[in-house]
């Protein structure tokens, strides 16, 4: 799952280098924190978190098919 964030995020920004996605285990869920240089915040997140909700959409939907639960934070 981390992977397929991490190329879903590095081909959406101008810095692909300066992605970078944590993974974080506990309470039956995985949290993915995603962090991007703070020029391309905008890009991940999209107008009215359009983009950033499509993002979450597809990680649940890749986390479910393989019996997960995923949460996607978009930290700065």
């Amino acid at each position: 799952m981390k992977e397929l964030l991490t190329y879903v995020a590095q081909n959406l920004v101008e810095h692909p280098e300066q992605v970078s996605v944590t993974e974080v285990e506990g309470g039956g869920e995985t949290v993915l924190e995603l962090r991007v240089a703070p020029e391309d915040m905008g890009k991940v997140i999209g107008r009215q978190g359009r983009i950033a909700k499509e993002i979450r959409i597809l990680m649940r939907s890749a986390a479910q098919r393989a019996g997960k639960r995923i949460n996607v934070e978009i930290v700065d």
